[in-house]
């Protein structure tokens, strides 16, 4: 457990900020609270009774007070194309691991692209998209591949019961809409394409209970970029429910309310992760409560393992690549239920 570690969270009184927070508090860490908005800050202060330090992505002097004497930080502020970077070179200049909950493909891509050679060369430890989406499918494509060296194909399916999007999860989908503008993204061949037709609307068999069901195909989430980081795939495809794609699409649909003392909502989610190779399928699956709130053990599971010693690489990596997936999804529980099968096809 953290033992007092003080470990610094940036945007942490955003929605997903505030459950890394009380995350890290209940294994034992001394969360430091941080962001440009010292209202909410002295509001989180109310609540948890932390020290708490303001900075902001333009004063890398302010970033430098706010990480002195922490073990790492967690970044939860979004857009993430705008904080990944000033936060991970504070992080560098402090010599502490870096972690964020990044689920924009570009802010993602370009932490792996502009970061890789400088890590690895530093010994410094960068995992982005530490996230629901990001990490948790990474994992599951990992631990589905067990001894596998490589396979032809990965498909990571998302079943969410309804999908209310956060502040911040609207900002950052704007932001990744505005760089890449009318074009969607698609991972084939080994190589990234860009595509400006509408994605395809598909049939998914979910484990039971769920059973089949409409999904948007080519829904490329942030799993498209970690998993291709490390794992022999070519062709590596996300999917989400048509349901939950109307609702984030929706200008009207509310953000998420709180239906348990911990402050998840009453959302579910089933994450179904196939990677086929010849004529052999192996299947993960985990099935949860909000996609928000189980953000923070996937996130705070990854930097206790981190501090620890844990880990496979240094460098940039993505969840599966640093971790043994089998072993981290376990720990998971009973955050997630898990499932693992392998069949013929």
């Amino acid at each position: 457990m953290g033992s007092g570690q003080q470990v610094a969270v940036f945007g942490a009184y955003g929605h997903t900020g505030r459950f890394v927070v009380a995350e890290l508090a209940a294994r034992g860490f001394a969360p430091v609270p941080s962001g440009r908005n010292p209202r909410a800050l002295k509001e989180l202060y109310g609540v948890y009774g932390l020290e708490s330090r303001v900075a902001s992505v333009e004063d890398a002097g302010s970033l430098d007070r706010a990480l002195e004497g922490t073990v790492a930080v967690i970044n939860c502020a979004g857009p993430f194309a705008k904080t990944t970077g000033p936060v991970i070179e504070a992080a560098l200049r402090s010599r502490i691991p870096y972690l964020d909950v990044a689920a924009e493909l570009e802010a993602n891509l370009d932490t792996f692209v502009d970061y890789r050679e400088r890590a690895h060369e530093a010994g410094a430890i960068i995992v982005p998209a530490m996230a629901f989406f990001g990490g948790l499918g990474d994992l599951l494509a990992t631990a589905a591949m067990g001894d596998w060296a490589a396979a032809d194909e990965a498909h990571i399916a998302y079943a969410l019961s309804s999908w209310q999007p956060t502040t911040g999860t609207r900002r950052s989908g704007a932001v990744s809409r505005e760089r890449r503008g009318e074009a969607r993204l698609r991972y084939r061949g080994g190589q990234w394409e860009r595509l400006t037709d509408a994605a395809p609307t598909l049939e998914w068999t979910f484990p039971e209970p769920l059973g089949v069901r409409e999904v948007i195909g080519e829904f490329t989430m942030a799993d498209v970029v970690t998993v291709p980081q490390h794992l022999s795939i070519p062709d590596v495809t996300t999917y989400m429910t048509t349901g939950a794609v109307r609702d984030i699409a929706s200008a009207d649909t509310p953000a998420p309310t709180a239906t348990d003392a911990s402050g998840r909502s009453d959302q579910t989610f089933l994450v179904d992760a196939v990677v086929r190779s010849g004529g052999t399928e192996r299947r993960a699956t985990a099935s949860g409560q909000d996609i928000y709130a189980v953000t923070a053990p996937l996130v705070v599971e990854a930097l206790e393992r981190v501090l620890t010693g844990r880990i496979k690489t240094t460098g940039v990596a993505s969840a599966g690549e640093l971790f043994d997936a089998p072993d981290f999804l376990t720990a998971l529980a009973p955050h997630i239920t898990l499932g693992l099968h392998t069949h013929h096809v």
